[in-house]
């Protein structure tokens, strides 16, 4: 299994040329479909913010973005340029096409009220999460057919979570920076779910979380 990440691609895209621009405060939700052949950049537009997302196949919700199965096909724990992202039924739903910052995590999962609890303290159980998020996202548009079942694994893009060699993860200072971004590329028609991390207790972020933009071409 091979940990490396760091594949630097850039985009021959022009952002002025975008069919949709969307931003996306810290700590909101950006719920859309994006269709099969269609071109989104996602861009860290103030420096190590974390955008944590969900990829669903849009006619049929059950299938999945699969972080197991992503991880078996391409033999590598960290996600970059050339990857593949496949789906719970070992489907390809993505392919990242352009990335600036180099390596992002699958592994180290969703801020939650839970794990607010673990990491920090039980004062800090309420605080917004990203599961939050997700679960106010598919409450307010039902019509995109994704429940609270179908929040499974996501990816931290921009994130920095290096495997031990023990084994374990660690979150470490991000190394993206203002302007990187990641560009995908829809192999099928999928609905994408991201919560922009609001998380308040992480020195990662320098306890400042930022907001991202999301760009989408035809």
């Amino acid at each position: 299994m091979s940990l490396i990440g760091n594949k630097l691609i850039e985009s021959k895209l022009n952002p002025d040329n975008a069919n949709a621009r969307h931003y996306v405060a810290a700590g909101d939700y950006f719920l859309g479909e994006i269709k099969q052949g269609q071109t989104f950049r996602i861009v860290d537009l103030e420096g190590n913010q974390a955008a944590d997302v969900l990829f669903y196949n849009a006619k049929d919700p059950s299938e999945r973005y699969s972080a197991m199965d992503t991880i078996r096909t391409q033999g590598n724990l960290y996600l970059t340029a050339g990857t593949k992202l496949i789906s719970n039924t070992n489907r390809e739903l993505l392919e990242i096409v352009a990335d600036t910052c180099g390596r992002h995590d699958t592994l180290g999962g969703a801020c939650a009220t839970e794990s607010n609890t673990v990491r920090y303290s039980l004062e800090k159980r309420c605080m917004h999460a990203c599961r939050d998020s997700w679960m106010l996202a598919v409450a307010e548009h039902p019509e995109f057919g994704i429940s609270k079942r179908d929040i499974t694994h996501n990816i931290n893009f921009f994130m920095n979570v290096p495997v031990t060699s023990s084994g374990g993860l660690t979150f470490e200072d991000g190394i993206s920076a203002p302007g990187k971004y990641v560009e995908l590329t829809a192999k099928m028609d999928i609905v994408m779910l991201i919560s922009n991390c609001p998380q308040l207790n992480n020195p990662c972020n320098g306890y400042n979380p930022t907001p991202i933009e999301v760009l989408v071409w035809n």
